[in-house]
């Protein structure tokens, strides 16, 4: 029995708008794409535009200029190894191959100049350079520069340059790993899209009480009450 009908069916009303709403939403209406993976992709982009850090990493990495380094790398493979010597080969280091270990020694700063690079094209969706320049993929040229960044800083630690270490640590998470996460994604300031940030949060905070209020109503319309 519904004991008030108008709120019964203003919440009724309400939860039939939601739902066509819904699935308004998850058409591809939005430039081929459902308003999920829209908004998806434009908070990933902005995201994007706000971790550019490779211009200040390299200023950090030229305090490092003419320090040489030893590192020993432990790899996963043979062939990963093979792949990896070829990333400190074009950063002008000595690399010693035995089976999957490299023995590593070449300028730092180099070393870091050169990763910063790679990043940087990836960062603006030039794989290319990477690919051409290495003879392999793009994405997994810039996976082994993590994993031989990794290696690095065990050996340095180990050799306690813990300095040395540290600035390997900031390269790989903020210039190498950045530019992996975000490769294929266009960059987008969010001062270029605030109206479009607005409006989506507004409309997530509206949307969200839209369907409160339709459940509220339905169910005050239909007598049902809290108590204790």
């Amino acid at each position: 029995m519904i004991e008030k009908k108008n709120e019964f069916y203003l919440g009724l009303g309400l939860m039939i708008g939601f739902v066509v709403v819904l699935v308004f939403f998850f058409m591809p209406i939005f430039g081929g794409k459902n308003g999920l993976d829209y908004l998806d992709n434009l908070y990933n982009s902005i995201s994007k535009g706000s971790a550019y850090y490779i211009p200040g990493m390299k200023k950090d990495v030229e305090k490092f200029g003419e320090k040489t380094v030893t590192v020993n790398l432990q790899m996963m493979s043979e062939e990963q190894a093979s792949q990896t010597a070829l990333l400190f080969k074009a950063a002008g280091s000595k690399v010693e191959m035995a089976g999957k270990n490299l023995k590593v020694t070449g300028d730092l700063a180099k070393i870091l100049g050169s990763a910063l690079s790679d990043a940087d094209a990836m960062y603006w969706n030039k794989g290319q350079d990477l690919s051409g320049r290495y003879g392999y993929r793009e994405k997994k040229a810039l996976y082994n520069w993590w994993i031989g960044m990794e290696e690095m800083q065990k050996s340095l630690n180990k050799d306690k340059l813990f300095k040395e270490a540290k600035i390997i640590s900031a390269v790989q998470k903020k210039a190498v790993e950045t530019a992996y996460n975000y490769y294929t994604i266009e960059p987008q300031k969010i001062g270029e899209r605030w109206g479009t940030v607005v409006f989506s949060l507004l409309f997530y905070v509206v949307y969200t009480l839209w369907y409160g209020f339709s459940i509220l109503f339905m169910f005050e319309g239909w007598g049902l009450r809290l108590g204790h």
